[in-house]
């Protein structure tokens, strides 16, 4: 452990990212013996762990408490995946398991899948962007039963999967107490939907669901949300670039404002949705305890964006409001003025490419300067070349309140470039005031070599760690 420059713990062994060899690993194996309360094991980011995997599962007999077995992005053959499933056996109270980012287990998953054990332990399984198959999907909806405790199933970025997700969902009964339900850019289907909706009513401990990045389920909203509603302690839902369209935002506008329980929510890159008749985004009214609202690129107009800003008088607890893309902003923030001033606890505001103009920073500064936005800690104002030099002199003047922010970006669009020698002093004035200021993005902003020096010599002579991004 030492010689990988890692704390030695009874417990976990941890040893992400150690460049680990074949030797290294067999090596491990010889520590286990020692190491007869170990609960987690993680070997992840080491590339040549792929293919000698059994040197050391034929030794997790020693540790039979182990709880966690975590192999992302381990380049793992048949061989290891084989060696793994042997090994499930010996580890009866093994609760999390992570294979994410090995693209050889694609078309293999049965190869672990027939030795777990029914009734095991498993709370957690995640397999993200592993090639599944269609074969894979039928593999593992057979052994659903057998994972009677599962908490936590991952199955995204496996754009194959989605042939075969009627069959899982069909199997989903099976884990009653599943809480996460991860199935982003599974290439699913209208069909896949259908069938997903019918396995809601057999999962009231939902909490979160994410199937974005999902473009042929658009259109399929419409016959596919009987038991979406029913999800009472659902609190993440997230459906962005799902190809939404205006049915489907009339279907769930009715479903939606009935998950009294949502915290976060993600429409974005929809863009039926802001120019939609149907009254969604008034409706997030009903779902005070929404926390994280995204509705980046969804071609919002005038209308919707009125709407929004109306319910969002609602939300009390809104941390998290991101509307970037959405040209209509520019010169209309001043509709959020009753937002921002209620949302006391709003930390993350993103106005990426909103056509802003010099009236809404003025706006955004008026707010700070009354005692609003005090706990504002991150802001994005990148590619917004519409906000004039005075706009941003005035900016700067007043950004020294906001004294929790720890990232700010100001970056103008690809292919522009402006002099910011017009707000350079207000920036590095500011800068003083800001001592939770961490990263500070200004690409494409021209600056001479005095000004420049003028940055890094900050950092030096506050002994501060500022990274711009120039």
């Amino acid at each position: 452990m030492q010689k990988l420059g890692k704390r030695p713990n009874s417990k976990t062994l941890d040893l992400n990212n150690c460049a680990l060899s074949a030797a290294d690993v067999t090596e491990l194996a010889a520590l286990l013996p020692f190491l007869p309360e170990l609960e987690e094991i993680s070997l992840s980011w080491n590339g040549c762990v792929g293919g000698s995997l059994k040197a050391l599962t034929v030794h997790l007999h020693h540790v039979n408490l182990l709880k966690v077995i975590r192999l992302n992005n381990c380049r793992l053959t048949a061989e290891d995946v084989t060696s793994l499933g042997e090994a499930f056996a010996i580890v009866p109270q093994l609760e999390e398991l992570d294979l994410s980012w090995n693209s050889n287990i694609g078309g293999k998953l049965s190869l672990l899948t027939k030795k777990l054990q029914k009734g095991c332990k498993i709370k957690l399984l995640k397999i993200t962007d592993c090639n599944l198959t269609a074969k894979d999907g039928e593999s593992l909806a057979e052994i659903l039963n057998a994972m009677p405790n599962l908490e936590v199933l991952d199955l995204s970025i496996n754009k194959h999967i989605g042939c075969s997700m009627k069959v899982i969902a069909q199997d989903l009964k099976n884990v009653p107490g599943l809480k996460e339900l991860n199935l982003h850019m599974c290439g699913l289907k209208r069909d896949s939907l259908q069938g997903l909706d019918t396995a809601l009513q057999h999962l009231a401990e939902l909490r979160k669901l994410d199937i974005s990045c999902n473009k042929e389920i658009g259109g399929g909203f419409k016959d596919s949300t009987a038991h979406l509603a029913s999800l009472k302690n659902l609190e993440v839902l997230d459906l962005h670039q799902c190809c939404v369209t205006e049915e489907d935002t009339t279907v769930l506008s009715q479903v939606i404002p009935l998950l009294s329980s949502l915290q976060e929510l993600n429409l974005s890159s929809n863009k039926n949705v802001g120019v939609s008749s149907d009254p969604l985004l008034g409706r997030l009214r009903f779902l005070p305890k929404l926390k994280s609202v995204a509705i980046s690129n969804c071609a919002l107009d005038k209308e919707s964006f009125s709407s929004l800003a109306e319910a969002a008088l609602h939300l009390p607890e809104l941390e998290i409001l991101d509307l970037s893309w959405n040209k209509c902003v520019g010169g209309n923030l001043k509709l959020l003025w009753g937002t921002l001033k209620l949302a006391t606890e709003i930390q993350v505001l993103r106005l990426s490419s909103c056509n802003l103009v010099a009236e809404d920073l003025a706006l955004l500064m008026l707010l700070t300067r009354d005692g609003h936005l005090t706990r504002l800690q991150q802001l994005d104002l990148s590619y917004n070349n519409s906000i004039s030099d005075e706009g941003w002199v005035v900016f700067f003047q007043g950004l020294a309140v906001v004294k929790d922010l720890s990232e700010l970006d100001v970056s103008l669009r690809p292919a522009s470039c402006r002099d910011c020698g017009m707000w350079f002093g207000e920036l590095l004035a500011a800068l003083t005031k800001l001592p939770a200021l961490a990263e500070l993005g200004m690409q494409r902003w021209v600056l001479s070599e005095t000004q420049r020096k003028s940055l890094e010599s900050f950092n030096q002579d506050n002994k501060r760690n500022i990274r711009f991004d120039c």
